[in-house]
């Protein structure tokens, strides 16, 4: 039985415990909350426990539960209210679209997802270039260096990352591109989805396609901002699509 406390309903017993460690984190994580909410454990509207809750009684670390909160709120059974934390969704077995996450786990569905994001965020660079105020200027520069210092600690950074493409679609003044980006919410980089070694020099790369992004946007160029943000999510869809190719199967065994 739930019990209600200062009007939340409290995480229903088999929530808040120690994952497996044989299994992929993000993953069980996932799976628990999702099969709480499938079973009515967790009804629409509940506030699911806090980061720090699910870190300590889980044993994991706060980007296993962020990237968790993430794929559920990409399958459309959580949502997310800044300040106030995520909830179950108000109906999360009628939604009128989804993106499985368990298909971005395949070269393919990687490919795709950046396929999408490409005819999406060439757009939204370019109205960014157009519509950006000096304070969303700042907030997009501002991101850019979080994700370029993170880098430099080859860190993987997919919340730097989508704090970045974020703050892009912020400066378009249009809640779609918004909401496009906060729907499929970590689920956008690829880093998430398949686990690569990204070495250092790769991460670099990318920081430096941020800021050819961010200039264009600064010089007001829509067509430069646009150009950008194709060349960037390209390369990263090339990137993945050469790791299925039979020479890139072939270095990777060489190497295992």
């Amino acid at each position: 039985m739930l019990r209600k406390t200062k009007g939340a309903i409290a995480a229903p017993r088999g929530l808040l415990r120690p994952l497996n460690p044989a299994r992929r984190r993000t993953e069980e994580v996932v799976e628990r909350i999702a099969d709480q909410i499938g079973s009515g454990k967790l009804p629409a509207g509940t506030k699911l426990p806090t980061e720090q809750e699910m870190m300590i009684a889980m044993g994991v670390s706060r980007t296993v539960v962020r990237e968790a909160i993430s794929a559920l709120r990409a399958r459309g059974l959580v949502v997310t209210r800044q300040g106030a934390g995520a909830f179950v969704s108000s109906d999360p077995a009628q939604q009128p679209y989804a993106i499985n996450p368990d298909g971005l786990g395949s070269l393919q569905g990687v490919i795709e997802l950046l396929e999408l994001r490409t005819a999406v965020e060439m757009e939204s660079a370019a109205i960014a270039s157009e519509r950006a105020s000096a304070a969303e200027l700042k907030a997009i520069r501002q991101a850019a260096a979080v994700f370029s210092k993170a880098a430099r600690r080859d860190d993987r950074a997919v919340q730097e990352d989508f704090d970045f493409h974020r703050a892009i679609a912020v400066a378009t003044h249009n809640q779609r591109f918004i909401g496009f980006l906060e729907y499929l919410g970590g689920l956008i980089i690829p880093r998430q989805s398949i686990r690569l070694d990204d070495d250092l020099s790769y991460m670099k790369k990318v920081a430096g396609e941020h800021d050819t992004i961010l200039a264009a946007i600064e010089l007001r160029s829509p067509d430069k901002a646009r150009a950008a943000m194709r060349l960037h999510l390209v390369n990263g869809r090339e990137r993945y699509r050469r790791l299925g190719t039979p020479l890139a199967n072939n270095s990777k065994a060489a190497r295992s």
